[in-house]
This record gives structure tokens, C-alpha cells and sequence, in this order.
């Protein structure tokens, strides 16, 4: 089966960008959320997602997401491309805005059915993505990891590198979150995202 004949995209929509919960499209259709240090590739993930190859902006220069982006995905649910965390360039009170803003949408976003936590598997655990997957966990919110830039290892070296991440999580955690393996260049990952979008969207419905 070809990638994309599965869950295809008919329509994808850039709705609004929005500095705060308050300015968000009405919470009535499911909602997924992406998030992840700046430069991991969201924006190209995003893309690679709906099938587009510049809906969501992509950029060389990190921190430039600076709102909430809302994406309508064949006009049954939403996709939020949240602001990127870890960029030091950024002032401390910029960024203590953007993490409040950040926080408040994850915790009041009443449509919100699960957040995308995306990891460079390239490089060591950073430390501000594990406190993020440790504030969703302490705030019971529904999250998954996406490993990004997955096609810049070898097989066995990224069998390694995911082994390692999941040997960490396991020091802290019981159950191990849920992980996908993804490529915004050769769409790996994307039937697997998808799969578990179409789940989630119907036990929204009913």
C-alpha cells in the first residue's frame, strides 16, 4: 500500500494563529497538538502529515513559532502546532510567557485529545523534553512521542537510540508512553500517526 492511499488528506486548512486559549477556534471537533524543542522538525512533520509541502512554515531560524497555529484537517478535526521550547536566544520573560501560554492551552483545551511530543532521536535526552513528558504525566494529560529525523540513522543505530531513550524513561515511569517512528522525508510513521488519529476522532464522536 502506498503511503497516503490509506488516511488520505482532502482538505487542509490553516484556520488561525492564536497567542493565547482564548483566541482559539471553538473547541467542538477533536484536537491534536505537536510540540517539541525548536528545530526538531515539527513544521516538516506537519507537512508530511496533511500531504502539504508549505502549510505549515517551516524555518531555518529556531523559535519563530510563536503562537498557536491551527490546522483543519479534512474538516473533521484540528491539529494545534504549538510554540517550540528550549531556544536560549529568547529572553527569560519571553520565554516564561510562552510556557504559561503553553500550559494554559494544555490544561483548558477541553478538545484536546492528545499531544505530540517530538524528539530529535539524534541526540542525547534533552533535559526539557523530559520535563515536559514529566508535566504531561503529573497533569494526567494524554500525550505521545514522535521520534523525528528518524531516516538520519542507520537501522541498527536507531535501534540503539530508541532503546536508550526507552531504558531512561523506564527509571521514572511504569508504563512507557506511546512512541511513534517518524520521517518527514520518507513518511515513516505517518499510517501509524494517522491509525491512531481515526481511533481517538471516533471515541470523540460517540
Amino acid at each position: 500500500m502506498n503511503i497516503g492511499q490509506q488516511y488520505p488528506v482532502t482538505s487542509a486548512t490553516f484556520i488561525s494563529a492564536s497567542p493565547g486559549i482564548n483566541h482559539c477556534p471553538p473547541p467542538n471537533i477533536p484536537e491534536y497538538a505537536f510540540i517539541g524543542r525548536s528545530n526538531v522538525g515539527k513544521s516538516s512533520l506537519i507537512n508530511m502529515l496533511l500531504q502539504r509541502k508549505n502549510l505549515a512554515r517551516t524555518s531555518g531560524t529556531p523559535g519563530k513559532t510563536r503562537l498557536i497555529n491551527h490546522f483543519l484537517v479534512n474538516e473533521k478535526w484540528y491539529i494545534a502546532d504549538l510554540p517550540g521550547y528550549g531556544y536560549a536566544k529568547v529572553s527569560k520573560k519571553e520565554r516564561a510567557a510562552w510556557q504559561n501560554m503553553i500550559q494554559k492551552y494544555l490544561l483548558e483545551r477541553t478538545n484536546l485529545l492528545n499531544t505530540f511530543i517530538l524528539v530529535d532521536i539524534r541526540i542525547s535526552p534533552q533535559t526539557n523534553d523530559l520535563e515536559m513528558l514529566r508535566w504531561l504525566g503529573k497533569a494526567e494529560l494524554p500525550f505521545a512521542i514522535a521520534f523525528t529525523k528518524t531516516d538520519k540513522l542507520k537501522r541498527q543505530q536507531l535501534a540503539k537510540a530508541i532503546q536508550n531513550y526507552a531504558s531512561l524513561l523506564e527509571q521514572e515511569w511504569e508504563e512507557l508512553p506511546l512512541s511513534f517512528v517518524t520521517s518527514s522525508n520518507t513518511a515513516a510513521g505517518r499510517d501509524e500517526i494517522f491509525e491512531f488519529i481515526e481511533e481517538q476522532n471516533r471515541g470523540f464522536a460517540s
